[in-house]
Parts: C-alpha cells; structure tokens; sequence
C-alpha cells in the first residue's frame, strides 16, 4: 500500500485522504432513520438527501482532519500500520488539506443552512457540535482522540446525533424509538475504531497518543468489540418486544454470522491483517442498517 500510494496521481491522492471505505459507514444512520420516518409517515426528500450528503461530507472532513493533525502532533511516523497518509507520504501539502477542509465545511455548511430553516436553532446547536467533534478528535491543543474519548464521541456523533438529527429534520419531533435505533448503529461504527485503536496499540504509545485501546490493552478492546455486536444485534429484539419497532427490525439478524466471523478474526490478527478487519467492520455497520431498514419497512 505504501509503495503503490507513493505514485499516486493528485486524484488518487485526495481519494486515498477521503478514505472511500469509510463512507458507507456514515451513510448507515441516515439510512436507519429515513426508514424509521418512512415507517412513521414522516419521510421528507430534500431533508433526508441533504442529511445523506453532510453524513458523507463530514466523514471526509474528519478523515482531512486526522491526516493533517496527525502529521502536526507527529503521530503519523514511518511505523504506521495503517493505510499510508497522504500528507506523511508528501503526496498533499499541509495547506492543501487545510483548504479542502475548509471548502469541504463551507459546502456541508449550505447544506446545513437549509436543514436549519426547516429545523430551526436545534439543527444549528447539533451541526456546530459535530463540526467541532470533527476537527477536535485530533486537532487543537488537547485532542480528544488521545486521551480515550474516541470511542465515546464515535457513539455520540455516528449514532445518537446523526440518527436523531436526520430524523428529526425530516419529522420535527423526536420520537423514543428514534433514540433507541441510534445505539445500535453507532455501537458498530464505534467497533470501527475499536480496531483501528488496537492495531494501533504500539505506535500510539510511541507517539504518546492515550487511546481507550493504549490504556486497558487488547483484551480489553476485544471485550468492548464483543460487547458492541451483543448490544447490536439485542436492542432491536427488545425494541420489537416493547412495540418500539416491527419485527422486520430483526432482519438485521440475517448479519450475525458475518459479527460472529469479525470478532474471531479481530481476536486473532493483529498488526496490519487488521486493515482488512476494520475494512470489513465498517462494511457491517452498512449491511446490518440496511437489512434493519428493508426489515422495518416491509414488515409490520
């Protein structure tokens, strides 16, 4: 991956910054909470598809963020295990990036203003608090996503704000089950980063980055994995129980097997075979919101 980047054209550059396997994760929440407001007869087009595309938008913006702040507090050394980071590699300047993310924000902030003439003052509160958690992970003086709050914030952001917010734009109210689909769909996208922390162990102690994953060691990372897919794969059930959802909630079901191989093959690998684990993480979250989706659309 290394070599074949170092020869990148400028495109294939600013694709490898993007990080396009990352994106169908982010898109998952806008998923889930379109079908619920479909479910509810609450869908909205123009709000559900200006979601989509901030969803993506400040996916890219984070992953822009993260390589050009990781450069600046060199944690990105010649011992990365992960995908090669383009500024590190010297393939894009610095103030490249710091411009492509400031013109990514400005687009995804047009959208914004549209999703806050329908939504009002609570859609600018919640778009400004995922702005700053985006630049703020690993930028400004005191990042959180090297003093263990990653994970908290991944939750926050790719599940409660973004499921909540796109449904809310589209409905204007906030109903319990809204809430309670969040979980699900950011426990899996946490478990993302929770693959990306442990193969990330040795270099982050190096850099003395003190990720959640640094801190209570692999084992620990392996339960909290374990724990995130068990908490996935139950909430829906318990939803369908308390009449919260339909019972095609749990068509999302269908995935297990595919969690189940995950997690053995998480406890297994380290090092960079675990690329292709959070690789095929992130296409869980996607393939688990899309069967819940379909599930609670066509069965009632």
């Amino acid at each position: 991956m290394a070599q074949s980047i170092q020869s990148a054209t400028p495109l294939q550059a600013w694709i490898a910054a993007a990080r396009p396997r990352t994106l169908p994760a982010s898109a998952a929440p806008v998923l889930a909470a379109t079908a619920l407001a479909l479910r509810n007869g609450a869908f909205h087009l123009p709000s559900a598809l200006a979601c989509l595309l901030i969803s993506l938008l400040m996916q890219i913006v984070a992953n822009f963020a993260n390589d050009l702040f990781d450069h600046e507090h060199g944690v990105d050394t010649n011992a990365r295990l992960g995908p090669t980071r383009v500024i590190a590699a010297g393939l894009i300047a610095p103030r490249q990036m710091r411009r492509a993310i400031l013109l990514t924000l400005a687009f995804t902030c047009l959208l914004g203003l549209f999703l806050a003439l329908r939504g009002g003052w609570p859609v600018i509160l919640l778009g400004l608090a995922i702005i700053l958690a985006a630049l703020l992970y690993s930028g400004g003086p005191k990042p959180y996503g090297y003093y263990a709050l990653g994970d908290l914030f991944v939750f926050l952001c790719f599940g409660v704000a973004a499921v909540c917010g796109t449904y809310y734009v589209q409905a204007l109210t906030l109903p319990l089950s809204a809430w309670w689909v969040s979980a699900p769909i950011g426990l899996l996208i946490v478990n993302i980063l929770v693959v990306n922390n442990t193969r990330d162990i040795t270099t982050d102690k190096a850099t003395n980055k003190r990720t959640l994953a640094v801190l209570l060691g692999r084992q620990a990372m392996l339960l909290e994995y374990m724990t995130c897919i068990a908490a996935a794969y139950l909430i829906p059930l318990g939803l369908w129980i308390f009449g919260l959802i339909p019972v095609g909630g749990l068509l999302s079901w269908i995935s297990l097997p595919q969690a189940v191989i995950l997690f053995r093959r998480f406890s297994q690998s380290d090092g960079r075979s675990l690329n292709k684990t959070l690789a095929d993480t992130a296409q869980l979250a996607f393939i688990y919101t899309v069967l819940f989706s379909i599930g609670i659309l066509i069965m009632r």
